[in-house]
Parts: C-alpha cells; structure tokens; sequence
C-alpha cells in the first residue's frame, strides 16, 4: 500500500497533500474551488490573483542573519529583516496551511545544468498556484521525483492569509520574506504567482555567483545550425521577449539564465509573458502556447465564446501567461547553449540620443550592464510628460542579492574568456526625443539582430560617437544608413547636444552610487560630460 505523502518535517499537520498533481487535476480543482477560474476557447485556465495583480516590491525582505549578512547588498532592494519577524511571519504561513482540509506540494527543479541545479519545494493552498509553479519550475521525472528527497529551498505560500502590519519590520498586510540559512520563502497577503517565480530567482542570484556563475535576467536563443548562443538582455518594454522570438532561432529561455564554465543554460521549465495586446500575427509562438495547461492571470474574456480579450486591461495592465517551455515550437530541451558568441543589451532610448546599435568594449559592457538603462515615455505612467530615464541595475535590480559589481565582474570575466562579442541596440526612438522624432521599426531592429548573429556587423567600419564614446557600425543590411548615427538623424543639431548631455549627466548621476566598487576604467567608460 502506498503512503500518504507528509509534510510533517516542515510543520504541516494537513492529512491530504497531493503531490505534483496533473494539470488536468488541478483545472478540475481550481474551476471547482477558486472564484473566477474557467477555461478559454483555447484551453488555457482562467485564473484570478485577487487584489495583487503584480509583485509587491515594497514588502520584500531578506532575513539580516549571520551566514548570509556580510553577502547581501543591503538597501531599498534588499531590505532587512530580523529573524524574530521572520519566525513571527512564517508560523501565520504555516497555521494558515494547516487550517485547510487540502494542500499541494511541488517538487521541482531550478536549473537546467545538472550540477548547478537546486531543489525546490512549493507548498500552497491554491490549484492555481501549484499549477503555475508545475509550469515555472523543471519538472522532475517519475524516477527523479521519487528519489527526490528534502528540498533545497521550501516555499511556504499563505498568500491568502495577510500578514500582522502591526508586527515589526511590516509595512502593509503584505509580507514576502527571503531566509537563506534556513533556506526558507515565505509569503503572506498576495495571491499574486509571480512572486514565487522571482523568489526562486532571487535565491538563484544569491547561490549562483558564490559558485563562480553569473545570474542573468535575460533571454537566450541558440542557431540552428552552428549552435552560437546569445543572450539579450533588457527591462520592460526593450523588446526583449519579441526578439527571442525567432523562428530562425532556437529558443534556450526568455527570461532567467545563468552562464558557467560548460555556457549557458535556463533556470526555468516555462516562460511567462505579458498578455496584453497579444495577437497571433504580432506573436505566433506565444498565442499558441495558450492552450491546455497553460494559465492566464487576470483577462477579461466574453462569457459565451470564453474568447479572451487580450486589449481589455479593467482588471489589471499586466495580464499574464504562464505555460510550458516545450509549448513555444522552437524551444530547445534540454534548455542549455554553449558559452555565448554575443551579448546584447537592449534599451528603448526615448530620449532619442543612443544609436540604434553599437559595439561596446569590456570596460564600457561593464559600466552600461550595472547601468541597465531604459526610458520611460509620456502616456505610459501618470505624471510622466517627458521621457524619464530608468536604470536598473544588471538589467534586474529588483531581484539582485550580491552587489551589482559582484554580477559585472562576473560578466567581464566571461566576456574575456570567451572572446563574446558585446551589443547595445536601442529599439526606441530615433531623429528626435519622444514626441519629435520616430519609434525605430521593428523590421530594423530585427535586421540589425541579425547581423549580429550572422557576424556581418562585426566587420562592418564603426565610427565613434563624440558624447558616449561607442562604436557606431557605419552601415547595417536592411537598416537606413542614415539613421546609424543618432545626430545625423536629427535636423535640430543644437537640440541633439542638449538632449545628449541631459542623458549623460543622468548616467553619471546614476552610476555615482557604483563608483567605488568599479575600477577607473569602467567609471571612464560612460559617456563624457
């Protein structure tokens, strides 16, 4: 006879635990048991994360304890915690779990590569939950799963409880607690799946680099022919899901890497992407991955067809889906590439001053990945009228442990031993700032990637530019020449400069928190005043 699974080890009294149930179980459960789940015309589960429709940045901390303290960059991403707190937090969790009559457990995978994988264990309450995490994480065999053993990490997910915001170190009934010597996460007043995939992520920040291996918030794709990889990273908006998507290319992942001393290789089992606006004909590969198994968050879809309509937003901007990496038809598995052959670092300039592409030296990949520069536009946030410049650091500020030069040296080393090639391609405007001149056209900036990819542009005359110091390719197949070098694309010269020296007077500003733990040759590296 077979046993009951327990969870008794970690303080869960609950009889029924069902153990990384099937995704048709856990629809049966969520349409059952969860207030507006449903299934769509295509087959994907409608799930709804309640009054958090996103991560709750604010409410995110890291236990201050001795194994971990002298390691964690401290601040405004990494706040702390006392362990008092902590144990406070994580006994609501735990006798919240025990109050219902079911729970689910997740055992999963976090990494690709065998030797720097870890195990993770998820215990939730929610059907939702526990199918987003089958989704997100690498599934184990039946053979893995029984010689699974204890977890590395255990997420203890009591989203639905809040947490005391009266208790010490809380600021709202919303508390998502990191604890790396008891290996813990626990998470109290958001419902919202998202945090639990960027918990295993910030722990996979924390682990990988005492290990020599650089974390990555990126994507990655490989040839399909020669097998080179690149990655490209990138904030929200830069574009970088929609360039990974290349049917000319085999997709490795779209959003967490790392790279080690055999390449590079995904640390998650499945992508999840922004919903909004989705079309078949903008997005083929991910509109089919919208089907059985797969989760979408937060839609709106009419009640008698069950279509989803991807442009309604009365619920909430980011919309999302989660699903299988197998489901997107070019993904490679096992999801490993060789050490990459080009680093991409995309930004979406709407200050209109960046070229649409050029060749960065060691020196200044290191100063504008610690940079992670993006912009915002007019229109996309209240109160935002001009571009407004955005930096985070390592492109993932909010999910970094280390120090963001720790993850840049880490890089360069890399870099140099590799002999990869390093590109920033801006995908935003050009011939004018946001509101004069124009958004670059996808066409070009897909052209521009791949010529990247063949290795054409790395032979093509570069000349450099007066004010960022990078090396501007002076001709790209498919992309106008004149639009290469941003100040001949502008008809007000006087208005270039002064746009250009706002922009660099902002990096400056900006990198002036990272000056004393880079080297002179990396604070050189960015643009001249």
């Amino acid at each position: 006879m077979k046993h009951p699974f327990s969870l008794e080890q970690h303080g869960i009294a609950v009889e029924t635990i069902v153990r990384n149930a099937t995704p048709a179980a856990l629809y049966e459960a969520a349409l059952r048991n969860e207030h507006g789940s449903a299934i769509t015309s295509t087959g994907a589960l409608v799930a709804m994360s309640g009054s958090k429709t996103g991560r709750s940045p604010a409410d995110k901390r890291i236990v201050d304890e001795p194994s971990s303290r002298d390691e964690v960059w401290w601040g405004p991403v990494n706040v702390k915690l006392d362990e008092h707190t902590f144990f406070i937090n994580r006994e609501r969790a735990i006798d919240y779990l025990n109050t219902r009559e079911l729970l689910y457990c997740v055992d999963g995978f976090a990494g690709w590569d065998p030797t720097h994988r870890i195990k993770v264990r998820v215990i939730c309450a929610r059907a939702y939950h526990a199918l987003f995490m089958h989704n997100m994480l690498i599934r184990p065999t039946e053979e893995e799963l029984a010689e699974f053993g204890e977890p590395d990490y255990v997420i203890f997910n009591g989203g639905a409880f809040p947490a005391n915001r009266y208790t010490s170190g809380m600021t709202s009934t919303t508390s998502v607690v990191l604890h790396f010597d008891r290996r813990e996460f626990v998470i109290l007043g958001t419902e919202y799946a998202g945090e639990m995939k960027k918990g295993v992520f910030t722990v996979m920040n924390y682990l990988m680099p005492k290990r020599g291996v650089l974390s990555m918030h990126c994507s990655a794709t490989a040839g399909r022919e020669r097998g080179d990889t690149s990655i490209l990273f990138g904030l929200s908006g830069t574009g970088k899901t929609t360039l990974s998507a290349d049917p000319k290319r085999l997709l490795i992942g779209d959003d967490e890497h790392c790279w080690g001393d055999q390449g590079i290789f995904n640390i998650e089992g499945g992508c999840y992407a922004k919903m909004i606006d989705l079309s078949e004909e903008a997005e083929p590969d991910i509109w089919r991955s919208i089907r059985f198994g797969a989760i979408l968050e937060n839609v709106v879809f009419d009640p008698d067809t069950r279509r989803v309509d991807y442009s309604d937003t009365s619920i909430t901007e980011n919309t999302r889906g989660s699903y299988p990496i197998e489901y997107i038809e070019t993904a490679t598995i096992p999801c490993v590439g060789e050490h990459p052959r080009n680093v991409i670092f995309l930004t979406c300039d709407a200050f209109g001053v960046l070229p649409p592409v050029s060749r960065l030296t060691p020196s200044q990949a290191m100063y504008h990945f610690i940079s992670g520069y993006t912009a915002k536009v007019a229109g996309t946030e209240m109160g935002v009228v001009e571009p407004e410049a955005t930096f985070s650091p390592c492109f993932g500020g909010p999910f970094l442990v280390w120090h963001p030069a720790r993850y840049a040296e880490l890089l360069a080393a890399r870099l140099r031993e590799h002999g990869a090639d390093t590109w920033l391609v801006n995908t935003g405007w050009i011939g004018g700032a946001y509101g004069v001149g124009s958004r670059i056209k996808l066409s070009y900036t897909r052209a521009i990637v791949d010529a990247i990819h063949s290795g054409e542009l790395a032979k093509v005359e570069t000349v450099e530019d007066p004010r960022f110091g990078l090396a501007i390719p002076t001709s790209c197949p498919g992309v106008p020449a004149e639009l290469l070098i941003p100040q001949r694309a502008w008809r007000d010269a006087a208005a270039y400069e002064a746009t250009a020296r706002t922009l660099a007077r902002l990096f400056h500003e900006n990198f002036k928190r990272y000056s004393d733990a880079t080297t002179e040759d990396v604070r050189n590296a960015g643009p001249r005043m």
